[in-house]
Order: structure tokens, then sequence, then C-alpha cells
């Protein structure tokens, strides 16, 4: 499977502008063959707004700003992974959904690790841990960010027989560390694959680092470098790597979870 990761300069708070560069980018992916496109964390807003901006932009996932997302996969033919500030009552989450090619939506998820201030500011945690989506039978789980940092939800994906993993971020300096290793050790120790997908440029007080890459059950990475103002990361997923790779270091059924 084809699938397009795309690493943007942020433009913080321009809904339209951000739903208008969507759909070019969207069109591009589904020109050069990809079935799904993953987007950076708060896609559609932006990530260090302020709690007073997220509130602001704010919507349920029946609001307009989706029901745009949807609009926009199923002209385009692809599916999309996209991330907003999900209104729940009074609660406000990071939340980032899946849509299929044909507008449907299929899945979202509520970050559940919330990363200082900057997050704890302005979100709630979501309580659910494992979320999953079929993608042209391909199993997409979906977290975000700060998650990937904690090896027990990534493996728990994996046992519940995720394949693609698609983490939407905002990381930023000086933690290049977290794409450059962490991320290549997490497919690798869970045998999935994994679409890390960054904002580049500045937001606020924060540089984000780009980048952007995906990650193969073997640790092997295809990225965009850091610094890369705006482009598309398309590569295709071998499938069968997941079995050999598990056959050839069956860390998943080595565990002995009795023991801790």
């Amino acid at each position: 499977m084809r699938i397009a990761c795309w690493q943007t300069l942020t433009r913080p708070s321009d809904v339209t502008g951000a739903l208008a560069r969507l759909r070019v980018r969207a069109a591009e992916a589904a020109a050069a063959g990809a079935r799904l496109l993953v987007t950076p964390e708060m896609s559609l807003t932006g990530y260090n707004i302020g709690s007073r901006g997220l509130r602001r932009l704010a919507e349920p996932e029946s609001g307009p700003m989706c029901e745009e997302v949807s609009r926009i996969a199923a002209e385009s033919g692809i599916a999309i992974v996209h991330g907003w500030p999900e209104l729940a009552g009074e609660r406000v989450y990071n939340s980032v959904r899946v849509v299929g090619a044909d507008g449907t939506g299929l899945a979202s998820y509520r970050k559940t690790h919330l990363f200082g201030a900057i997050d704890r500011m302005s979100f709630s945690a979501g309580e659910t841990g494992v979320v999953q989506a079929d993608v042209d039978g391909l199993t997409v789980g979906l977290i975000v960010c700060y998650d990937v940092e904690f090896p027990e939800l990534v493996r728990a994906h994996a046992l519940r027989g995720t394949e693609l993993l698609v983490v939407p971020t905002a990381l930023m300096s000086p933690w290049h560390f977290v794409a450059e290793t962490l991320v290549p050790a997490r497919a690798f120790e869970s045998q999935l694959f994994l679409a890390y997908t960054n904002w580049t440029g500045r937001e606020r007080d924060l540089e984000y680092c780009g980048l952007t890459r995906v990650v193969g059950p073997d640790g092997r990475v295809t990225g965009i470098d850091a610094g890369a103002s705006d482009g598309l990361l398309v590569t295709d997923l071998d499938l069968s790597l997941i079995p050999k790779v598990r056959a050839e270091t069956p860390y998943l059924t080595d565990r002995r979870p009795e023991l801790y």
C-alpha cells in the first residue's frame, strides 16, 4: 500500500487556509498513487495557539471542519488522517480522525498522554488507548505525538493487530532524538509500520523539528530531513515484511508478561 505524509509549515489558527492547502495536497497525494494521507498534530488549527485560541476554534466531530475534510477525501479519492481540537461538552480534546476515501469517518482518537503544561492547560486526556480503522484492508492505529514515547501503548497496538500506526505530531526542538531514535525503536520493537508526521517552522515560542518519517517493522527509515518547509513523503508499505520480521526476531511471542 502506498501512503503519503504531509510535513507542512505552520500557519496558526488559519483554518480556512489549512483546509485549502489540504485539498491541494490530498489531490497531489492521490495523483501519486497514495491511498492514505497523514497530516501533523492539530493540522487544521495549529498546535501552539494557546488554550483560548483552541477553545475558540474547537468543534465536535460533526462540526464544519471535519465535514470539510470528509468532502476533500471524497473529492480526491484518498483516505485522510487529520487533527483538530475536539469539543465534547465542556472539554476540549487533542483529537485525530481518519476519514475513508469516500468521505466516511472511520475512527477518531483522543490523545491519552498529555505533554507538560502546553497540553494540560488546553486539553483533557482521552481515556481509550487502542483505536483502529480499516483502510483498504490495512489495519491502521491512531495515536498522537507524545503517546509514541510510551512503549506500552505501541506494543498494545501490535498485540491488537495494528499494521500501520499513524502518529501526527508537533515535535519541537531540542527533541530531535525522539524522531531520530525513539520512533525507529518503537517500530522495530513492536514490529509494525509507523508514520510519524510533523510540522516545520516556528509557532509562537516553538520551533518544530520536521523529521517526518515512515519506519518499517525492520527499523528502516524513509524520511524528510529537518528544515524542509513543506512537502509530501510518499512511500510504499511492503506488508509482507511484518510476518517476516516477526519470525526473525519474535519479540511478540517471546514476551513473558506474567513476569511484568
